[in-house]
């Protein structure tokens, strides 16, 4: 993984993808809408040689003129709410790009303008990132000494690791949601894997809480037949299913609003013709001409994914967290794109800090995957593609692999084809009925703390006919207990002997997650068995494994001193 991507996950729990998308619309929007902006933007091509003796001007500014300013700026009072931080954000940075373009003499009010919206701004060293790549330089060096002065190495580094250690896990999972997350056994690389907890007492039958996906996709078998909502995933009776005009996949929809959320959550994104950006903000940027290429891309893309889940899981993924970055430009539409509330109220951790701490193991992909999904977001929005890497769409592919859940419900269905993979590369998800029974995959930032045992003490039910999933606790349970569930199908066929059940669900887990079950079940039959020399199961106890920051806080490691700059804010990771 690059050191920018990195540092993306590692200090900030983000990625670049929506923060550069909105940064990038909102300016992209005033250089075609604002002709004294225009204006300005010509001059600055025209003072090439003035720039350069303006960096040499800006070196003259003083540190305590640079502290005289700083003290000014503790002073004021930040907005409380959301809507007064993004309103403040973007005054703040429209000041601070008006003020730079006017000479030296403006570049420090232009650098504390750029320092008020970053201390509003989410995730203060993903808009580091953004104003290395769009601030003038010398505007960009003041505002990176008034990181130096503000705070000290130690007290910068502590804030990244006090906000992953200390604060993530006391407001996720939120509290509606009656489970905590805990240290539990060490893993092979004597990391502690994380657990979930009951915070009460449950009886048995109890339901312990309810999730929505952050995204889920039907069985490919099933998209496109018109039985199924490709949003909810909800059984529809005939002749009731909403079609779309135009969709490359042949989704059909339960209802308006399934129909509404898909659009603006990733579908017009990635298989439509519709414009991406609405039209208050579009103003020329893809236009007509391009559908030709937009709707090869899509199709090319839908081909590859006819028989495949997890890939489209990732594109959604990625649909979506562009869409709640885009939707805040656009009132009304952030609470159609936005993810599930799953950590408390009034933090200030996004999807990316959820994501970045979930157990993997790397699938492999094909040459052209990240290709093609590339293809089909630079159809839409010209400059999007860059955002997805290589690196990035494999650690999100290896989350959803090793993470999603199985959709199932009335028992499960009976028509799903053989898939025609080898055992190895067939896709599994977790789901006690069997992979083969689902109607679809889903991708849950909670319940994917959820750990396996042959003998769970609660079952996940999806009794609502959609992708929401109900947890329900299999026995009593007390304040404290750890909650597992089963990933595969543990019951005993008729045809199977004991041993051979044992043997068929063991080797789904390690052919699905990569770890030899030991179970209190496991350990006991094996113990009990004639064959308690059980054939090598080819793997160690657990090869699942965690991105290098999260391991690095399991074990209590704090990131390494280095100075405030560009450079160092990098070689944090």
């Amino acid at each position: 993984m690059s050191s920018r991507a990195s540092t993306i996950f590692t200090v900030a729990g983000v990625t670049v993808l929506g923060g550069l998308v909105a940064y990038a619309v909102y300016f992209d929007y005033r250089r075609r809408n604002d002709n004294e902006f225009r204006r300005k933007l010509r001059k600055d091509k025209k003072k090439v040689k003035a720039a350069q003796s303006d960096a040499v001007q800006a070196s003259a500014v003083k540190p305590e003129d640079i502290r005289a300013a700083l003290l000014k700026v503790r002073e004021e009072e930040l907005p409380e709410n959301q809507e007064e931080k993004e309103a403040y954000f973007l005054k703040s940075v429209d000041l601070g790009e008006r003020l730079c373009h006017q000479g030296p003499t403006f570049h420090l009010d232009s650098a504390l303008s750029f320092y008020r919206a970053l201390r509003v701004y989410p995730s203060p060293v993903e808009l580091v990132m953004i104003y290395q790549k769009t601030v003038p330089e010398p505007v960009f060096k003041i505002v990176m000494d008034m990181m130096q002065l503000d705070c000290d190495v130690s007290t910068w580094a502590e804030k990244f690791v006090r906000r992953a250690t200390l604060g993530y896990y006391d407001v996720f999972p939120a509290k509606h949601f009656n489970v905590s997350v805990q240290d539990g056994s060490a893993d092979t690389r004597g990391v502690k894997r994380k657990i979930l907890v009951v915070a009460k007492d449950f009886e048995a039958g109890d339901v312990i809480y309810k999730e929505e996906p952050l995204v889920a996709v039907l069985d490919p078998d099933l998209q496109g037949k018109g039985t199924h909502c490709s949003y909810c995933l909800r059984h529809i009776q005939k002749g009731m299913a909403i079609k779309p005009e135009v969709d490359r996949l042949d989704s059909v929809y339960c209802s308006k609003d399934c129909q509404l959320k898909a659009k603006v959550q990733s579908q017009s994104l990635l298989f439509s013709l519709d414009p991406y950006l609405p039209p208050e903000m579009d103003s020329g940027i893809v236009g007509e001409q391009n559908n030709e290429k937009r709707e090869q891309a899509q199709q090319k893309f839908a081909e590859f994914i006819k028989n495949k889940s997890t890939p489209l899981l990732v594109a959604r993924f990625v649909g979506r967290q562009v869409a709640t970055e885009t939707s805040k430009l656009v009132p009304g539409q952030s609470v159609l794109a936005d993810f599930p509330q799953v950590a408390d109220k009034g933090s200030d951790y996004g999807i990316y800090d959820h994501i970045e701490r979930l157990r993997f193991w790397e699938p492999s992909i094909e040459d052209s995957e990240v290709d093609l999904l590339r293809d089909v977001l630079a159809s839409a929005l010209p400059g999007l593609e860059t955002s997805v890497t290589t690196e990035q769409y494999v650690l999100w592919k290896s989350k959803m692999t090793y993470n999603a859940f199985g959709v199932c419900y009335g028992g499960g269905r009976d028509d799903k084809p053989v898939s025609t993979d080898r055992p190895e590369d067939q896709e599994r998800t977790r789901t006690p009925y069997g992979t083969s029974r689902q109607v679809g995959s889903g991708f849950y930032a909670v319940s994917s703390y959820l750990q396996h045992s042959c003998a769970p003490t609660a079952r996940t039910s999806f009794s609502n006919g959609t992708s929401e999933l109900h947890l329900i606790a299999f026995a009593p349970l007390k304040k404290g207990d750890e909650i597992t569930v089963s990933y595969v199908d543990i019951t005993q066929h008729a045809s199977e002997t004991p041993e051979e059940a044992r043997r068929r669900r063991r080797m789904e887990l390690v052919r699905g997650w990569k770890f030899k079950c030991e179970c209190t079940r496991c350990l006991e039959e094996l113990q009990t068995s004639e064959v308690a020399a059980e054939l090598e199961l080819g793997v160690d106890r657990d090869e699942s494994k965690v991105e290098r920051t999260a391991e690095r806080l399991a074990r209590g490691e704090a990131f390494p001193a280095a100075p405030v700059s560009a450079e160092s804010v990098t070689a944090l990771d």
